[in-house]
């Protein structure tokens, strides 16, 4: 298949539920997909970066879609280390970056509703991360009644918005 699913526990923490291209793939629109267990980034961020430390290193920044999370604040501390969180209207609200430090390295990721059912959110996170593929998230989120699930969120607290 070509994609690799980076899932890491650590010391009763539960496992991240994100798959991304392998290293040195050509990205396209996003390098792969998270899908989150709920709408608070600040609760969800710590088990993602533990799961992408491996690719990127100590994560440095997160940058994320004003309107798709609550505000989680302007920093979290992770394994000890502070993390900037930065949103901005102008990133697509269905995608988050998580920088490692230095700027080096970066992953864009397609984030699917929490809300979503599994066996759609395994075929949307194997298909985002599939080398080669280059579909938009609009394209990835569509297939599959995406589309319910992500209304589904918003009517459940998540704040994820259609781009305007």
């Amino acid at each position: 298949m070509g994609n690799e699913t980076l899932a890491k526990t650590d010391s009763g923490r539960r496992t991240s539920r994100v798959s991304v291209k392998p290293a040195g793939s050509p990205a396209g629109f996003v390098d792969g997909a998270w899908w989150p267990r709920t709408a608070d980034l600040a609760a969800e961020l710590p088990d993602l970066l533990a799961a992408l430390a491996g690719r990127l290193g100590a994560a440095e920044r997160v940058t994320f879609n004003l309107t798709a999370w609550e505000p989680p604040g302007r920093r979290l501390i992770v394994g000890g280390r502070v993390v900037r969180l930065e949103g901005f209207r102008s990133q697509h609200p269905g995608t988050l970056t998580v920088i490692g430090t230095g700027g080096q390295r970066r992953l864009t990721l397609l984030t699917v509703p929490p809300g979503t059912e599994p066996g759609t959110a395994g075929r949307v996170l194997r298909t985002a991360s599939e080398v080669g593929n280059v579909e938009s998230p609009e394209a990835l989120l569509g297939a599959d009644g995406m589309a319910s699930a992500r209304q589904r969120w918003e009517a459940e607290g998540g704040r994820l918005r259609a781009p305007a």
